[in-house]
């Protein structure tokens, strides 16, 4: 009684927390326009100036009050720095447009391991974007005088924030570029307004900072320097998701992607450079109770209702910025399961045509984080950007190889300009590994071989079979076509998902126990129909297939929905239903496949079929 309430209530509150499902022919509409692309796609890097800043600061200030002024200088390098990988990435968009994100252009330039090395850093770095995003969108959250209270619940705030962000992306591309619009368009408005007004402020005589005055605890000295040179590059991070995301474009994708990326790369070095200065014109220095892009606006702003608009868009901004990780993590990782070296369950689309496994795993692994760094941005941030450089190096790298390659009209400039970026983002990131690694960049440089090992051992394991199951090593099959007897008593339905060694031994089964026979194949949009009919007229001529199609990418749903009137037209007969399931070498292994057959015996038990059968083939 429970589980069948649970049941029929399940999907109530599945649509209405995530909508109603979209069939997949409206893929195409699920689009972004240069506006919305730019909230969904930019959100992780132009909410970076929020705390950039204040990263630089805080090791400038070990080395004492006088050297402060020193991060202009910083943020300019950072910015030049921001122009060259903008630049790069404007050349990798236009040589893919179907999307060129660090993976697919390191694997097909540079070769296997490179993309996997790309590709676990990429991942490490949109889990980090999530965690260090809301992280410091609750310290700001926190830093407004009436919340500070709130403080002592930072982790929750964290959690909570996650999930409300998963469950807006659940809802779809369209329905989350929708939802994240308004908040990024009002940070960005508000930074502009608060930098005009610092402006303004300062050409009429009206800022009278004092000089902060405190001795240093370390002394000035260049790896000083590059360290807060390190730290500020966290304002590069989420550059890259817009050469991920062409395919989120509405047409013509690469040329819209170009112009978004261009508008982000002016947009966020404008800002960042304009907090910088202000920060120092005001004489700004960091401290635990309130964030400096806090501290900016109440001296510019004041007390009232500007201060907490500020205050409010920084916050909705940073804890949007994870947007752009939910954009391109589930897409990575759909790319990385198409080629094996993931679950393939993180290949599929999900009911509302985003890749819903994906966004789930993103909100674990970010929640996991917050968790064990008790939501604490100072320690995340050791582990920033040494993913995202490493991406963006192979990235670059690859596509000198590829302008080599091609040789176009105009190549020899396009790789001038990617080999600069290749170049330039590697030499920062020796420079990150060296300041950052006993602060915790050490971890992100063992975890990325160890996850390659794992991408690597998935894809031996998918190898392997597939080689079991293959039909290539089988004997001919040949059957005469089957009468149908005058009266039916046995009649059996077998459930295919393709044809291979485990499907042809529950066949063989069907034939040992039915007199009539049909077998099933529910096609979600990616069957190739004519070479699956093709292979089983040469090995199953003697039952017919049925391939139904499911606009929704549903497999349970239509497979009842045939079973059930298959059933209706034998009553008074038990009708077998047969399902193949292979079973791997190693229980752990179970998780890298579908699972289908288990929950169609379930769905079946509700349905109160009464003679279900599964075949095992053993790997």
């Amino acid at each position: 009684m429970l589980s069948g309430l649970c049941m029929s209530l399940y999907p109530r509150i599945k649509q209405f927390l995530l909508g109603r499902t979209l069939p997949t022919s409206a893929h195409s509409e699920e689009r972004l326009g240069k506006a919305a692309a730019l909230a969904v796609l930019s959100s992780d890097a132009l909410s970076s100036v929020a705390y950039a800043t204040e990263e630089i600061l805080k090791v400038l200030v070990l080395a004492g009050g006088a050297v402060i002024g020193g991060s202009i200088w910083i943020a300019l390098a950072i910015s030049l720095l921001l122009l060259i990988i903008t630049l790069s990435y404007q050349q990798t968009i236009r040589a893919y447009p179907s999307g060129g994100g660090a993976y697919i252009v390191a694997k097909d330039n540079l070769g296997i391991y490179p993309g996997l090395t790309a590709g676990a850093a990429l991942m490490i770095d949109y889990v980090l974007t999530v965690t260090v995003s809301i992280a410091s969108g609750v310290d700001n959250l926190t830093s407004i005088p009436a919340l500070q209270p709130l403080r002592h619940f930072s982790v929750e705030l964290c959690l909570l924030f996650i999930v409300l962000i998963m469950l807006a992306n659940l809802r779809g591309v369209k329905e989350s570029g929708k939802i994240f619009m308004i908040p990024t368009y009002a940070f960005i408005v508000s930074v502009f307004i608060m930098i005009a007004v610092g402006f303004y402020k300062q050409a009429t005589g009206q800022i009278h900072a004092i000089p902060p005055s405190f001795p240093a605890t370390e002394p000035l000295s260049l790896f000083l320097i590059l360290r807060a040179f390190s730290q500020g590059c966290a304002a590069l991070t989420g550059v890259e998701a817009i050469s991920n995301g062409v395919p989120a474009f509405k047409p013509p994708e690469w040329k819209n992607a170009r112009l978004t990326m261009l508008y982000m790369g002016l947009i966020l070095g404008l800002m960042f450079l304009g907090i910088t200065h202000l920060a120092n014109v005001y004489q700004i220095v960091p401290n635990a109770k309130e964030t400096v892009i806090s501290q900016l606006s109440h001296n510019v702003l004041g007390n009232g209702i500007f201060y907490n608009f500020v205050q409010i868009a920084t916050l909705l901004i940073l804890l949007l910025a994870a947007n752009t990780s939910y954009a391109d993590f589930p897409r990575l990782s759909s790319l990385l399961a198409q080629d094996g070296f993931l679950p393939r369950q993180l290949a599929l689309l999900g009911e509302r045509l985003v890749y819903s496994n994906g966004i789930i795993l993103l909100s674990v692994f970010g929640g996991a984080l917050v968790v064990v760094f008790n939501g604490s941005v100072d320690k995340l941030i050791s582990l920033y950007a040494v993913g995202v450089f490493t991406s963006f190096t192979l990235s670059q790298g690859g596509m000198v190889r590829h302008w080599f390659n091609e040789r176009s009209p105009g190549w020899q400039a396009r790789a001038v300009m990617n080999g600069l970026g290749s170049v330039t983002t590697a030499v920062v990131l020796l420079v990150i590994l060296q300041t950052k690694f006993l602060a915790g960049a050490w971890v992100v440089a063992v975890a990325i071989p160890l996850i390659v090992s794992l991408f690597l051992a998935i894809r031996r394991h998918y190898i392997h079979v597939a080689e079991r199951l293959s039909l290539d090593t089988m004997p001919p099959r040949g059957y005469l076509p089957r009468p149908k007897p005058a009266v039916v008593t046995h009649p059996a339905v077998v459930v295919v998902g393709q044809l291979n060694r485990g499907t042809a031994d529950a066949l063989d089964y069907a034939r040992t126990i039915a007199d009539e026979i049909v077998a099933v194949h529910v096609d979600i949009g990616n069957t190739d129909k004519e070479k699956l009919q093709e292979q089983w007229r040469k090995l199953e001529s003697d039952i017919d297939l049925e391939i139904i199609n499911s606009p929704y990418r549903a497999l349970i749903e239509p497979t009842i929905d045939f079973i059930t009137a298959f059933e209706d037209r034998h009553k008074g007969v038990f009708t077998t239903v047969i399902i193949p399931a292979f079973v791997p070498r190693n229980w752990w292994e179970s998780f890298l496949h579908n699972q289908t057959a288990l929950f169609l015996k379930t769905a079946l038990r509700s349905q109160k079929s009464r003679v279900v059968t599964t075949v095992r083939y053993y790997l």
